[in-house]
């Protein structure tokens, strides 16, 4: 079960690192105005996503799953896994929506500015701290 736990840790720090990093690329590629730009953010954005974030979040779930599937019934019933798994579903949603978003860049469809990426890069905070504080404290 350790090891368990110690993947699904692992895999959840590279989901959160895109999750963190790939809003900050949106700022820069906002702000891009030459072709060469453009197209380089277009690049790492979809490696980011695709290689590194999405992975990540896929495996994160698995072993999540995993370790759940160990005392399911018991687990739950537990209010505080209740919430994470809350928090969990619109983490999913925002990485959806970060998809979206990639899409749109990759179009050239975008329809925001560098301030609205700015305050896009400060969600995923929001979602560590609870899922964290959750899975520690255990209120």
């Amino acid at each position: 079960m350790l090891w368990v736990k110690a993947f699904h840790l692992i895999f959840m720090v590279t989901w959160f690192s895109g999750l963190f990093y790939l809003p900050r690329l949106y700022v820069y590629h906002a702000q891009a105005t030459d072709e060469i730009s453009d197209t380089r953010f277009k690049v790492m954005e979809k490696k980011l996503f695709y290689g590194i974030t999405t992975p990540g979040g896929i495996l994160t779930l698995v072993f999540g799953l995993w370790l759940l599937s160990f005392n399911w019934s018991t687990y739950l019933q537990m209010r505080w896994l209740q919430i994470k798994l809350g928090l969990i579903f619109l983490l999913i949603i925002y990485h959806i929506y970060l998809g979206k978003l990639l899409y749109d860049f990759k179009q050239d469809r975008n329809k925001y500015g560098a301030t609205f990426y700015r305050w896009l890069n400060e969600v995923p905070v929001l979602f560590l701290i609870g899922i964290i504080l959750l899975a520690i404290i255990r209120p």
